[in-house]
């Protein structure tokens, strides 16, 4: 299959279309049916109360969006009202400017469902600016708004009803091809010429999206009681599916190998070339079952790999018996590795059969992976100090706010000035480098939106076929704004054109005031982001390193435990190795946002780069032996002298961990206590290779981390 036709089949059936579907026919049908009753006004508002609810709706548990929405009703009459009185007095106005974009962004304390409550209460502040209404006006205004949002909530609600597993499965096909594209890059380690330092760069970079996916189903499935409480159906099989996929995802990451050696000893044979065919038909076998799971059809597997992988042990047989190039050991590892993904592919296939069994071995405490959200007081009077990232931004967003809003009424007044606030409110974000590239895809999907506009309604004046075209805008702009900004900003300008060429206005002069207050917005934007209280990612990456550094303190007790035999629990062992992907990927993650800062902004990249890749080789490493040790492949059982080099490797990241805070207690790692009556044995020349190489790379680190706080 083509990669355009695909792509174009995972979108129709991901997430993000069902959403922008379902956001589109919301906003759509009351303004469609009141104007066709010659009610336009009242049905724009009512359009206007279920986008403002339609911020909320993000992806996550039913009961996280039906409280978020319900808290967004409430809100609504209440913004609506107050910005209705205040609106008569412009000094009184910019106040409730001014506070409510403050308190609003700090509802972000609470996570991004808060925040998005707040976004909602300022986009319906900014577009009620410039209405002056006498008071039953008002209150039937902020009735419309109400019952808008409410009939938003009962759509919602409704499809979630009709198709309850849709998100999760949904989800969980987007995480499985995600895993897919990390297994792809893995193949790319074995290409003939191929850059081992791109390599991992492009690696690293998907570990924060498989991160990502990973913890949006994780939030989809275990907070969701109907998933959990099912002995049997589709909700069991998708979380024992996720559980699955979890394990996969940890045996292509525990597969690390002195890339750089076994080129330089295999490359000329064409081997590699030949793993990396086999690992890329894994890849695409992977993603043909995401995509079926995304798109809700049964799947039957392709041509099985054994011919392959036999092919692959006859040529390492064959290299082993002309003895040109040294010891096979590690291909033959290669090819054990192989087979092994083969397999857990089979375990991921039983998605497709509603009658498979579900094994007692695979139950979790599954509450205990995913994050709870608490809504108390004093969680939001903590933050209430300069050293919050949240309470500054709160702060910035206000000051740009009230700049906004000054140039609005004095400097630039319009029929739609407040198009300049808006634009803050949606540029402005709590770190730099996403605010600076937001304001580039706006103002680029501003200027082509608004030729394409332009055009639209130069070239064609029947009103239906105006009417379709803002439908199939709406659709294209809401599905594409979580994924790919500047599209959704390219077809929302087309679509404001359209919808205020019904009222009559030329549609040249609104393509002027749109792109002047667009680039005046975004630049307001930007300087704040700049200038404001800036808080750049390398003064926090120290942050992001230590939480590195403890998840793999921890990694390498869990293994020192289970090389002795001692008892560790798979869920304890689940839980430091999500510890591990987590901290993982957000200090990849923080990197990529640094490396899109000022180049002055940035504190070392070369070696903060080193750091991730070095800690990732080190989890690998620990992985591959503690998932070798708990699915029963070897048991070993080694004395606590055996562990020298594991003890050394856990002393030299504890090490690195004081030097970035020195307040870290001085700690000498504990030796594992052996299960009672176990009888110890030597490490086997391979097991003691690769501690040894676990101590070099801990010792890599604190050298790296040294360069780090030079």
């Amino acid at each position: 299959m083509l990669a355009s036709t695909r792509s174009v089949r995972y979108f129709f059936s991901s997430q993000d279309f069902s959403d922008g579907l379902r956001t589109t026919l919301s906003v759509l049908v009351p303004g469609l049916w009141m104007g066709w009753w010659g009610q336009l006004e009242a049905g724009l508002t009512l359009s206007l109360g279920a986008l403002c609810i339609s911020i909320i709706d993000s992806p996550g548990p039913v009961v996280h969006k039906r409280n978020g929405m319900l808290v967004g009703l409430g809100l609504l009459p209440l913004v609506a009202l107050l910005t209705g009185l205040a609106a008569p007095h412009l000094w009184l106005l910019g106040l409730e400017v001014g506070v409510l974009s403050f308190v609003f962004t700090l509802f972000l304390v609470y996570g991004n469902r808060a925040a998005s409550v707040g976004t909602a209460g300022l986009l319906l502040l900014i577009l009620m600016m410039d209405r002056q209404l006498t008071l039953p006006q008002l209150l039937e205004y902020a009735g419309l708004v109400t019952l808008g949002g409410a009939w938003y909530l009962v759509v919602s609600l409704l499809t979630y009803t009709v198709r309850p597993y849709r998100p999760a499965q949904q989800a969980l096909g987007e995480c499985i091809r995600a895993v897919a594209d990390f297994l792809r890059l893995k193949a790319e380690f074995y290409r003939t010429g191929t850059s081992l330092d791109q390599d991992y760069r492009r690696l690293v970079a998907q570990q924060v999206t498989v991160n990502e996916k990973q913890d949006a189903v994780r939030e989809l499935l275990f907070k969701t009681r109907q998933m959990m409480k099912e002995s049997t159906g589709t909700g069991r099989r998708l979380v024992l599916t996720f559980v699955d996929v979890v394990d996969l995802y940890e045996h292509i990451t525990a597969t690390y190998y002195d890339y750089a050696a076994l080129h330089q000893r295999f490359e000329a044979t064409g081997v590699l070339d030949t793993i990396a065919g086999i690992v890329e038909q894994l890849a695409a076998e992977l993603e043909s079952i995401g995509f079926a799971i995304q798109a809700n059809h049964g799947y039957t597997a392709k041509a099985p790999l054994t011919p392959a992988l036999e092919q692959l042990k006859s040529r390492i047989d064959a290299l082993e018996a002309t003895g040109q190039v040294g010891n096979t050991l590690v291909l033959k590892k290669i090819l054990v590795n192989l087979r092994n993904l083969t397999q857990r592919l089979q375990d991921i296939l039983a998605y497709f059969d509603a009658n498979a069994p579900a094994p007692a071995r695979r139950e979790l405490e599954f509450g205990r992976f995913v994050a709870h959200q608490s809504f108390d007081l004093e969680q939001l009077r903590d933050q209430l100090t300069l050293n919050s990232g949240v309470f500054r931004h709160a702060i910035r967003m206000m000051l740009a706010c009230l700049v906004g809003f000054v140039v609005a009424k004095l400097v630039l007044p319009g029929h739609h000035s407040y198009w300049i606030l808006m634009t803050i409110t949606y540029m402005l974000k709590p770190a730099f480098s996403l605010t600076k590239q937001r304001n580039v895809q706006r103002v680029l999907g501003t200027l082509v939106g608004g030729v394409f506009g332009a055009l639209l309604l130069w070239l064609i004046s029947d009103k239906l076929v105006l009417i379709a075209l803002l439908a199939g805008c709406m659709l294209v702009a809401f599905s594409f704004t979580r994924s790919n900004y500047i599209v959704a900003v390219t077809f929302m300008t087309p679509l404001v054109l359209i919808l205020f060429s019904f009222v009559g206005l030329p549609y040249l002069q609104v393509v002027e005031e749109r792109v002047l207050d667009t680039v005046v917005g975004c630049l307001i934007a930007f300087l704040a982001s700049y200038l404001l209280f800036p808080r750049w990612e390398s003064d926090q990456l120290h942050d992001y390193m230590k939480s590195v550094l403890r998840a793999n303190g921890h990694y390498l007790h869990t293994l020192a435990e289970s090389l002795v035999g001692a008892p560790v629990a798979i869920v304890e062992y689940k839980l430091a190795r999500k510890e591990v992907y987590v901290s993982s990927a957000n200090l990849a993650a923080a990197f990529q946002r640094m490396m899109s800062e000022p180049n002055g902004k940035q504190h070392r990249p070369t070696e903060v780069h080193e750091f991730v890749v070095l800690n990732h080789i080190l989890s690998s490493n620990v992985a591959s032996i503690t998932s070798a040790i708990f699915t029963g492949e070897t048991r070993p059982l080694l004395s606590a002298a055996s562990l020298r080099s594991v003890r050394q490797a856990q002393q030299a990241v504890h090490r690195s961990l004081r030097r970035l805070d020195p307040t870290e207690p001085d700690r000498t790692p504990a030796e594992p206590t052996p299960l009672p009556g176990a009888t110890t044995t030597s490490p086997d020349s391979q097991l003691q290779e690769q501690l040894e190489f676990i101590r070099k790379v801990s010792s890599d680190i604190g050298k790296v981390t040294e360069a780090v706080l030079a």
